[in-house]
C-alpha cells in the first residue's frame, strides 16, 4: 500500500520502466515483513499466515463460518465466505493498525450472551481503537483460539512498541543473499553499496525518501555533502534544537541512530541517520519527558484536572444508543480516572445501568463493577472515581453496596482520608489504586458527616431534573427508610448547587477561588441527545477539575481532552497551573512567547479511498486554543495532487501569554473548492508540552514544527 500510494501520488514523474520496480520492490518488501518484527521463525505467526476457519458471532441467529488469514505484509487479517473462497473486498480487511488488543475468553458482552454452548477457551475477541464494536470469534478448539491469540498479541505488541531503529534491527537478517548483513536496511539504503540493487530502484527509493526541507538543514550543518561529523551535529542540536549537550550526546546518538556501520565507526551520521533521528521518540515535538508521570501527585484532588467521562456506559447517542461494558474498558484504559453510572432498578432485583427513560440498552451494575475493578488501573495507578446517578429503590441501593463491597474489596475506599492540612482533601499518590465513589447524599445524611468529605458542586443537566421529578416519590421512601440502608460510606459529598447558567459563573474570582479548595464537575446539558460535548478549555481555565465529556464522540473538543491527557504519563490527572492552585495579586500571564512555526508534509494518506486516481490536496490550520486573548488560527494554501511531498514553505509566529493552557492543534484537510474540506489527519498537544524546536513522530508523519515531526491521528481514533 506504502507503495501504491507513492505511485499514484507521483505518477506524474515515474517513467513507464518504473511500473515493474514498483512491483518487484513490493515482492521484496512483503518477504520481508516477518523480519521487520523479527518473528519469522515463531510458530504463531506460521499458523496465522496458514490460516483457518473461525466462527463469527453477531448474534443468536448470527453465527457463521469464515475462512481468517495473516496476510503477507504481517499488518492485515482478512476473511472470506467459507463457501465461496472469493477474493476478499477492502470491507473485510483488518489492519493492526486498528487493533486495541485480543482477549482469549468469553469476555465480551457479545460472546457471553451469544456463545454460552461453546468452551469459554475457544472463544476470543478482537478489540478495536475508536468506537467499531468488537470482532467475536469461536475457534474450533481451545489450541486453535490459543494460537490466534497469541500471535495477534505479538504483532500487535511489536507494532506499537517497536522504534524505528529496532525495526532496522531486524532487517539485515533478510538479506543473506546480498553479503554483510549490516550493508543494506530496505528503508535506508546507502548508496555506497548500491551495486546490491538495481539502480533504478534504488532510484525509486530517493524518490520516496526526498524531503527538500531535511536536505536543507542537513546541507547547511554537514561537513560534506553525505555525512554530518559529530561537530556539525553538535553544532545543529544546539543552534536548531536549543538543546545544551555534550560531544558523548552527540556521539549516543550516532550510535542509535545510524544504519550505516562504517559512518558510525566513524562517528559520522548520514543523511539516513539523521532522518532516523528526527523521526525517533527523541525528536518528538511532544516532550519525551511528558510521556511519563512527571507532575509532583502529592498536592489536594483539588489541585488536578482529572480524565473524566460522560454517559460512560453508552457507545453511541443517549437516546437509542447501546450501553456497554466495553465502553468502560476503553475509557479507563485511555486513562479516565472518572466514570459515569446512571443506575436503575432492573429485574431479578439486579440494578441496571443505562440512560434513564430513553431507549438505550441496559447493562448490570454488577458486571460494570467487575469490568471497573479488572481495568480501572491498566493505564494509571492513580485513584479511580465512580461519579453514581442513583435512581434506585432502597432494596436494589442495598444490591449496589454489596456488590461494591465484594467485587472491589480492599479497593473500595471506605474511610475518610484528609491531606497534609486536615482541611485539604487526599492527593492522588495517597489514594493510589483505589476506587472512590461520588453521589450525591439525602439531605437527613448530609449533617451526620464529618468535616474531612469532599464537596462536590454539581451543575445539574435537564436530564437529572426531568429524572428528578419523575423519581420523587421513590426518593421520599427512601428519605422515610433512610436508618434502613445503614450509612453507605461515599467518599465524595455532594450539595445540590442552584440552577445557574454555567458560562456567567465560571469566569467569576469566587468561582475560580472555590476551585482552589473543592472539586467541581461539569458535564453536557441532557439536551445534547447525540451526545455533543462543549469546549473544555473553556472549564479548565475556570479551575474546574472533573470537566466530563463523551468519549464515544470523535470531535475537536475531544481532540483537545486527548490533547490535555496526554501529559504527565497519560495517568488521568494533570497539576494545574499555580494561579489555579494559589490565590495571587496581579495579571496572569506574561508578554506574549513566540512561537514559530515552517510546514511541510509527507505520504499523507487518501480521503477518497473509492477512487482510485485521486490525491489529497492538503491545507494545514494551525489552531491555538487558550485564553481569549491566545487564541489565533493560521492556515496554509492548497497543494494541488500532492499528499506525497507536500512544503508550503510559508512560517507563522504565535504570541501565547498563558502557556500553561494554551493548546496546539494541527488539523489536515483535503480542499474540496465546491463543498467542505474533507478531514485527513489532526494533531493537538498542550504547548507546555513542545520541545523547543524539537523533532517528533507518532502513528505516521506529517508536519513539521521547527524541525519536528508533527504524528496525527485519524479522527475515529480520538
Amino acid at each position: 500500500q506504502w507503495l501504491r500510494l507513492g505511485k499514484r501520488s507521483l505518477r506524474y514523474d515515474i517513467q513507464p520502466n518504473m511500473a515493474g520496480i514498483v512491483a518487484h520492490l513490493l515482492v521484496i518488501l512483503m518477504t520481508l515483513c516477518l523480519c521487520f518484527v523479527g518473528l519469522q521463525d515463531d510458530e504463531h505467526l506460521q499458523f496465522l499466515l496458514k490460516g483457518s476457519n473461525l466462527d463469527k458471532v453477531k448474534s443468536n441467529s448470527w453465527r457463521k463460518p469464515r475462512f481468517f488469514k495473516l496476510q503477507d505484509d504481517c499488518s492485515t487479517i482478512w476473511h472470506e465466505s467459507r463457501k465461496l473462497r472469493k477474493v476478499p473486498s477492502r470491507h473485510i480487511f483488518f489492519k493492526f493498525f486498528f487493533f486495541f488488543g485480543v482477549r482469549l475468553g468469553r469476555h465480551s458482552e457479545g460472546l457471553q450472551k451469544y456463545a454460552k454452548d461453546v468452551p469459554e477457551e475457544q472463544c476470543f475477541s478482537i478489540i478495536f481503537k475508536g468506537n467499531r464494536k468488537n470482532l467475536d470469534l469461536i475457534a474450533s478448539s481451545k489450541e486453535e483460539a490459543s494460537q490466534w491469540a497469541e500471535g495477534l498479541k505479538k504483532l500487535i505488541k511489536f507494532s506499537n512498541n517497536m522504534s524505528n531503529k529496532q525495526k532496522l534491527e531486524q532487517y539485515p537478517s533478510c538479506f543473506p543473499f546480498l553479503g554483510s548483513p549490516n550493508r543494506v536496511a530496505v528503508c535506508h539504503i546507502n548508496t555506497n553499496f548500491s551495486f546490491f540493487l538495481d539502480s533504478e530502484i534504488e532510484e525509486f527509493y530517493k524518490l520516496l525518501t526526498k524531503r527538500e526541507e531535511i536536505d536543507v538543514i542537513f546541507n547547511k550543518y554537514a561537513e560534506t555533502e553525505e555525512l554530518m561529523s559529530t561537530d556539525d551535529l553538535l553544532k545543529f542540536l544546539q543552534t536548531e534544537q536549543h538543546e545544551n549537550v555534550t560531544v558523548e550526546k552527540a556521539h549516543l546518538l550516532i550510535e542509535m541512530y545510524e544504519p550505516d556501520d562504517i559512518a558510525k565507526s566513524e562517528k559520522h551520521m548520514t543523511k539516513d541517520g539523521f532522518l532516523m533521528y528526527l523521526q525517533s521518540e527523541e525528536g518528538q515535538i511532544f516532550n519525551p519527558a511528558h510521556s511519563r508521570v512527571c507532575q509532583e501527585m502529592m498536592h489536594p484532588l483539588s489541585h488536578y484536572f482529572i480524565s473524566s467521562s460522560h454517559n460512560t456506559y453508552l457507545v453511541q447517542d443517549q437516546l437509542k444508543g447501546a450501553s456497554s461494558t466495553e465502553a468502560y474498558i476503553r475509557a479507563l484504559t485511555r486513562g479516565c480516572r472518572c466514570v459515569e453510572l446512571d443506575c436503575w432498578d432492573g429485574p431479578n432485583g439486579e440494578p441496571v445501568i443505562y440512560h434513564g427513560y430513553t431507549l438505550t440498552s441496559k447493562i448490570l451494575f454488577k458486571d460494570v463493577i467487575t469490568t471497573v475493578k479488572e481495568y480501572a488501573f491498566k493505564s494509571s495507578p492513580y485513584p479511580v472515581i465512580l461519579s453514581l446517578e442513583n435512581h434506585c429503590t432502597l432494596e436494589q441501593q442495598k444490591v449496589m453496596a454489596r456488590h461494591l463491597r465484594e467485587i472491589l474489596g480492599d479497593m473500595l475506599q471506605t474511610t475518610p482520608v484528609s491531606g497534609k492540612d486536615s482541611a485539604d482533601l487526599p492527593s492522588p499518590e495517597m489514594l493510589k489504586g483505589k476506587i472512590l465513589i461520588k453521589g450525591k447524599k439525602l439531605s437527613k445524611l448530609e449533617h451526620n458527616q464529618g468535616s474531612n468529605i469532599t464537596h462536590d458542586v454539581e451543575t445539574v443537566s435537564e436530564e437529572d431534573e426531568a429524572a428528578e421529578i419523575e423519581d420523587e416519590s421513590v426518593k421520599s421512601q427512601v428519605r422515610k427508610n433512610s436508618k434502613a440502608g445503614g450509612n453507605f460510606v461515599l467518599c465524595f459529598q455532594c450539595f445540590n448547587a442552584m440552577y445557574f447558567e454555567l458560562y456567567a459563573v465560571f469566569q467569576s474570582n469566587d468561582f475560580i477561588t472555590h476551585n482552589m479548595r473543592q472539586l467541581s464537575r461539569i458535564y453536557p446539558a441532557g439536551k445534547r441527545t447525540d451526545s455533543s460535548n462543549y469546549n473544555p478549555v473553556d472549564l479548565w481555565i475556570a479551575g474546574c477539575q472533573i470537566v466530563a465529556l463523551n468519549f464515544q464522540t470523535p470531535c475537536l473538543q475531544m481532540d483537545l481532552y486527548q490533547g490535555m491527557f496526554k501529559q504527565n504519563g497519560h495517568c488521568g490527572y494533570i497539576l494545574k497551573p499555580k494561579f489555579l492552585r494559589e490565590s495571587t495579586t496581579g495579571t496572569v500571564g506574561k508578554p506574549g512567547i513566540p512561537r514559530s512555526l515552517i510546514i511541510s508534509g509527507q505520504q499523507l494518506p487518501k480521503v477518497n479511498q473509492d477512487k482510485i486516481n485521486s490525491i489529497v490536496d492538503p491545507l494545514v490550520k494551525v489552531e491555538i486554543f487558550g485564553v481569549p486573548r491566545d487564541v489565533q488560527k493560521a492556515e496554509t494554501h492548497h497543494l494541488n495532487n500532492n499528499g506525497f511531498n507536500p512544503m508550503w514553505n510559508k512560517t507563522y509566529v504565535f504570541d501565547i501569554s498563558v502557556p500553561q493552557l494554551a493548546f496546539i492543534r494541527f488539523l489536515v484537510e483535503d480542499y474540496d473548492g465546491s463543498s467542505f474540506n474533507d478531514f485527513v489527519a489532526q494533531y493537538t498537544l498542550p504547548v507546555t508540552s513542545i520541545q523547543n524546536g524539537k523533532e517528533f513522530q507518532m502513528c505516521l508523519e506529517v508536519i513539521t514544527w521547527k524541525h519536528a515531526h508533527v504524528p496525527y491521528c485519524y479522527k475515529w481514533l480520538v
